[in-house]
C-alpha cells in the first residue's frame, strides 16, 4: 500500500485576494483607510519601490508556501541593512504587526470569498463570530463569541474580523441544522452597536463601533470583491 502523505494546501483565495494588491509606498499607517487596504500593499514608512516589493514577496511566500515570521524577519533585517530604513517600534513588534496584519486580512478576505460562493451560502447561511486566542482578548470580541447572524446581516460590514491590530477573530459558516444543533431555533439578534469617536493626524473626526480599532471596521473581503 502506498504511503498516505498528509500536507497543508495552499489557500487559493487568500492568495488571488493578496496579489490583487497593488504596492502603495506611505508615510502613515492610515494614508489607505479601512478597504482601501483590500485594494493596495503597504508598510508604513516604506517609501521605496523596491524595499516594498520584496516585503510583499516574503508576505507572497508565507501565503502561498506557509514560510514563518523568521523568514519574513531575515527579509525585514536585510532591506533595512541595505537601504538604512529607520522605522518606528521594535524589530520584533514591527515585523510581527507587517506579518501577522497581512495573513490574517488575506484568510479573512479568502473565506469571505468561499462563503459567499453562491452555492455555499444557499447550503450554510448564517455566519457565527469566533473569538480568538489573543492574550489580551477586548471584552466586545469575547461577548461576539458564538454570535449567529444571516450571512446578508449589515453587522457583518463593519464588524467581520479582524476587527483591530492582533485580533485573531474569524467567522465559520453554518447550515440551518447546525444553529438548530447549537440550540437556537432561529439566529440571533442583530447587537446594538456602540460608539466612540476618534481623531486622525489631520483633526478629522471619525465615528468607530466601539470593540474595533480605528481603520478597522470594514469587511476585508466585501471591500475586495463586492461591487461599490
Amino acid at each position: 500500500m502506498p504511503e498516505i502523505i498528509y500536507e497543508n494546501l495552499p489557500f487559493d483565495e487568500a492568495i488571488e485576494f493578496f496579489r490583487g494588491k497593488v504596492n502603495v509606498p506611505t508615510e502613515h499607517w492610515d494614508d489607505l483607510w479601512k478597504g482601501m487596504h483590500s485594494r493596495g500593499f503597504m508598510v508604513a514608512g516604506a517609501m521605496q519601490e523596491d524595499m516594498l516589493e520584496s516585503f510583499r514577496q516574503a508576505i507572497d511566500k508565507a501565503l502561498a508556501e506557509g514560510t514563518t515570521l523568521a523568514e519574513f524577519q531575515k527579509t525585514f533585517d536585510e532591506e533595512v541593512a541595505r537601504t538604512g530604513w529607520s522605522y518606528h517600534g521594535t524589530r520584533g513588534w514591527r515585523t510581527s504587526l507587517v506579518f501577522n496584519t497581512n495573513l490574517r486580512t488575506s484568510y479573512a478576505a479568502g473565506r469571505y470569498k468561499q462563503m459567499t460562493d453562491p452555492d455555499v451560502l444557499n447550503a450554510r447561511p448564517y455566519w457565527i463570530y469566533r473569538h480568538g486566542d489573543s492574550i489580551d482578548p477586548r471584552p466586545e470580541h469575547l461577548a461576539w463569541d458564538g454570535l449567529v447572524l444571516p450571512a446578508d446581516d449589515p453587522w457583518w460590514d463593519t464588524h467581520y474580523p479582524p476587527n483591530g491590530w492582533g485580533c485573531t477573530c474569524r467567522v465559520f459558516a453554518l447550515s440551518e441544522r447546525e444553529i438548530e444543533a447549537m440550540g437556537k431555533k432561529a439566529p440571533d439578534k442583530t447587537p446594538k452597536t456602540e460608539t466612540y469617536k476618534w481623531k486622525n493626524r489631520a483633526g478629522e473626526t471619525h465615528t468607530i463601533p466601539k470593540g474595533i480599532d480605528p481603520g478597522w471596521d470594514y469587511n476585508p473581503g466585501k471591500a475586495a470583491y463586492d461591487k461599490i
